[in-house]
């Protein structure tokens, strides 16, 4: 669904249509807050010139000029396209973190941390199954 407009009103669907609509790994990440195996997503090595868009209803959320190679084993950002993600405080694991979500969809994203690189200080570490890539042109 990439390529869509950003996002706007909030995507509303019921757990059988994102059920049929995501991969089995994509629902277990965007609706039920999992996590992919750290170095397993191809969005690692992608650097071509593009957007990163949600999973699950095609918001644009990072351009890739943003990215960066954190070392964590997920697709990093130092900033999100503005109004495109919202965050709330993760306390589960016993740790407390913020967790990352689709504006629009709500889709669980990833995690941010402070000890990302200038200009932000932010690293946006990214489950790449909860992401589209789509080149510039």
């Amino acid at each position: 669904m990439a390529g869509t407009d950003a996002p706007s009103a909030p995507e509303t669907r019921t757990e059988d249509e994102w059920r049929t609509a995501l991969t089995p790994e994509q629902y277990h990440v965007l609706r039920e807050h999992g996590t992919e195996r750290a170095g397993t997503s191809c969005l690692n090595a992608e650097k071509r010139a593009g957007t990163f868009f949600c999973a699950g209803c095609g918001a644009p959320l990072f351009e890739s000029g943003t990215k960066y190679e954190s070392g964590s084993g997920w697709p990093s950002f130092f900033a999100p396209l503005e109004g495109a993600v919202e965050t709330k405080v993760d306390r589960s694991h016993w740790m407390t973190r913020t967790e990352v979500h689709c504006a629009r969809c709500r889709g669980h994203l990833g995690h941010v941390f402070e000890d990302g690189p200038a200009p932000t200080g932010l690293r946006y570490c990214m489950n790449g199954v909860s992401l589209d890539f789509e080149p510039a042109d």
